[in-house]
């Protein structure tokens, strides 16, 4: 959808919604990371101006899965009355007349995530509690009730949560970087820990979706869009290797804390935590080194232009080496 046509959309939802027919739209603009499909913009309404998040499915995608937004708007609305920061959905719906597509609006926050050059204009100190911080509102995520939020069905079973990506590595590009495929696979079907708490876990949980004001404030846990019922042990084994050297042939991680002081804060929040995590670590891993293949190879074929895949490639190989250690140690 062209600038000007959602600009004028945008006036008439809000006039519309703020009960004000002198309602105006003022610098719609694409959203970071996800550039057309969500967008900031900003309302003057009976002399006030207030800044907004728009989000739509991206575009040309069935409305199910990660395009289904009423799944961000469900768990986002579980959070509600909790101790998870988090930016309230002020208006949502699954109905299609306002943008030709369902649609949920946040207001906007004041801050930034920690990716590129941020984080440099904070102390070791500051980063420190700011990852302290982020654990403790990943177990408040965690404690919420998922009776809360009926709408993000149940949980499919270990056995998917492996399986659903041998389809993907059959598509990877360096097979060759992945030949502990197999192996991996197979432990982690030996290795199941059944006795993980299920429950709703946010899916992406990691620095660049994380809200911080510029006094260090974590403001917000954001892009909600992998979302689930299942093992919340997976969001914890996801930022803990991520945060781990060893687990990568480049810097990943930057100035955060190491993983293993991550899941120190983590079971501080959290409290006695049923299930052995470095199994979830290892999941974590095999499904990124099979991600960073998928998408090197769509890159390479002129599917999605993304070079940073060609970055990313060498840590495909110890993505999976990572993963047997935490299997076999």
């Amino acid at each position: 959808m062209e600038l000007d046509e959602l600009s004028a959309r945008l006036e008439r939802f809000a006039r519309v919604k703020l009960d004000d027919p002198g309602a105006t739209v003022r610098g719609v603009q694409p959203g970071p990371g996800h550039a057309g499909f969500s967008y900031f913009f900003d309302i003057v309404s009976h002399g006030l101006e207030a800044s907004y998040f728009l989000r739509l499915p991206p575009p040309g995608v069935k409305h199910e899965g990660t395009g289904d937004v009423m799944r961000q708007v469900a768990a986002i609305r579980a959070m509600v009355d909790t101790a998870v920061p988090h930016a309230p959905i002020l208006w949502a719906s699954a109905e299609e007349d306002w943008f030709g597509d369902p649609y949920f609006i946040q207001p906007r926050l004041n801050g930034d995530t920690l990716k590129d050059e941020w984080p440099l204009q904070f102390s070791e100190a500051q980063l420190r509690e700011m990852a302290r911080d982020a654990m403790t509102a990943l177990a408040s995520i965690h404690k919420v009730d998922p009776a809360k939020a009926p709408y993000l069905g149940e949980y499919w079973g270990y056995e998917f949560d492996v399986a659903r990506w041998d389809r993907f590595y059959e598509r990877a590009a360096e097979q060759q970087l992945l030949a502990l495929q197999p192996r991996v696979r197979q432990l982690l079907l030996d290795k199941i820990p059944h006795d993980a708490r299920i429950g709703i876990y946010h899916g992406d949980f990691q620095w660049s979706n994380l809200l911080y004001s510029a006094e260090a404030k974590l403001l917000a846990v954001i892009d909600w869009e992998l979302c689930g019922i299942g093992p919340t042990l997976n969001d914890v084994g996801w930022i803990c290797a991520f945060s781990d050297p060893e687990a990568w042939a480049h810097d990943m991680a930057g100035r955060m804390p190491h993983g293993d002081e991550l899941e120190a804060f983590y079971r501080d929040a959290y409290g006695p935590v049923e299930g052995n995590l470095n199994w979830f670590k290892a999941l974590a891993m095999y499904k990124f080194a099979i991600i960073s293949g998928l998408n090197l190879s769509l890159h390479r074929r002129g599917k999605r232009h993304d070079p940073h895949w060609e970055d990313i490639k060498p840590s495909m190989k110890t993505n999976m080496e990572y993963a047997l250690r935490m299997l076999t140690e």
